[in-house]
């Protein structure tokens, strides 16, 4: 006999009841299981009395007793009220009699997902058509990344490569960190502070020079701090940036040096780069739209169970850059929105993918697996990897059911084409 009542939005209890009699009989039936094996000090085995066994195992074999019969009238109570369980119950025991042991068991149901209709909102489609000059800046981007550096007997400018001697001091004494010998570094490269940079354009090789500089409120060590440095240009190196030739295709990977090829493939690598960033900031504002459409809220355990995964990747992902969570900025109240967002987008998707079967097809898993392979050398090995590891393909999968329900809300919608910057597409 049981009864499930409401706690709150999300949170049930289960009142219950077993028999006494079935409990005890399977308590006595498994204590004289254990008497046939047990080994007690002083007894042959197989010939413990049954008051000898239970002194030292009926404690222990009626807590797993009850246990499992709290368990199974708890999975019987929630087939029979269709009840969509979330997390494991906890059991308490309320009372006993020579008859029944009344017990209670505490869970957390899924919520139902209730949408608002998605054709009143006007979603804003982010689009962007490559051009030829996005094409001459990757080139020309490529052609910085293997900059030469000349002598040049001129005053230093921007973009130069100097070398210099230059010492810090603070109240008249050197500084830890503030002097170094033949310091090599590029000019406007963002290596060093602005204001030490700007004391060294204009200067001359052979050139001394000594100026006064406050460090910004938020340097590490030094915020704040008026210093004073001297420096000594030794040498001034002016940039040159390779011709577009055979031989800078070949530097880039191209065989042969065709440099028309190599027009084709950074062509190429942008295209599917753009469509695949496009599509991330479309999927974003679509999930928003369909955050902003719920109507049902999640509980605090499911919150807080999402918010530590994304709090331990976080600091995995830290720890690989050699950072610490103190410096990052991140909140628990910024941690929680995201966690609650998540929790809300997973049941949201689940939801639609089932009412609209949106659940990715063979042939679109297949399509998005060869579509990722094409930027490898050897495609045809990236598919068989896929398509041999399970998880990895089930990950595929449930990108395509995202990206349907992304084309879906957009349908449900009034979608209006905004046109984004290259740059801000492209920013990481």
């Amino acid at each position: 006999m049981s009864s499930v009542e409401i706690v709150s939005a999300l949170e049930r209890r289960l009142n219950a009841s077993i028999p006494q009699q079935a409990v005890r009989g399977e308590v006595a039936a498994r204590l004289k299981n254990i008497g046939r094996t047990a080994k007690i000090a002083g007894f042959r085995p197989g010939k413990i009395p049954a008051k000898v066994v239970a002194q030292h195992y009926a404690a222990k074999t009626q807590q797993e007793v009850l246990g499992e019969f709290f368990h199974n009238s708890f999975v019987e109570a929630v087939q029979q009220n269709q009840l969509n369980v979330m997390g494991y119950p906890k059991f308490e025991l309320k009372s006993e009699n020579e008859e029944l042991i009344e017990f209670s068991a505490i869970f957390e149901v899924y919520p139902e997902v209730v949408m608002g209709e998605l054709s009143g909102e006007v979603i804003e489609r982010v689009v962007y058509e490559l051009t030829p000059e996005d094409l001459d800046n990757t080139i020309l981007t490529l052609r910085k990344q293997r900059t030469t550096y000349q002598p040049v007997e001129r005053a230093a400018s921007a973009e130069d490569r100097v070398c210099i001697d230059f010492t810090g001091k603070l109240d008249g004494e050197v500084f830890q960190g503030g002097e170094a010998k033949e310091y090599t570094f590029v000019l406007s490269a963002g290596r060093m502070l602005p204001e030490f940079e700007v004391a060294i354009i204009g200067m001359q090789a052979g050139e001394i020079k000594s100026f006064d500089m406050t460090f910004p409120e938020n340097y590490p060590g030094m915020g704040g701090k008026q210093v004073n440095f001297t420096i000594t240009l030794h040498k001034v190196e002016a940039p040159k940036l390779p011709e577009v030739d055979a031989a800078f295709a070949e530097s880039v990977g191209i065989p042969g040096g065709d440099v028309s090829l190599l027009k084709d493939e950074i062509q190429a690598n942008l295209q599917r780069e753009m469509g695949r960033r496009l599509k991330l900031r479309n999927k974003e504002i679509a999930m928003n739209a369909l955050l902003k459409a719920a109507r049902f809220g999640v509980s605090g355990s499911m919150v807080e169970n999402e918010a530590q995964k994304l709090l331990e990747k976080f600091k995995q992902d830290l720890q690989s850059r050699g950072l610490k969570i103190e410096n990052s900025g991140l909140t628990p109240e910024k941690l929680y929105a995201n966690a609650e967002g998540r929790v809300k987008l997973g049941l949201i998707i689940a939801y639609l993918a089932q009412k609209h079967d949106l659940r990715a097809k063979p042939e679109q898993v297949r399509a998005m697996v060869e579509e990722h392979a094409e930027s490898f050398d050897n495609p045809e090995e990236v598919v068989d990897w896929f398509y041999k590891d399970a998880s990895q393909l089930q990950d595929v999968e449930n990108m395509v059911m995202e990206e349907n329900v992304v084309t879906w809300t957009m349908q449900q919608a009034t979608t209006t084409d905004k046109s984004i910057a290259f740059n801000e597409l492209m920013r990481n």
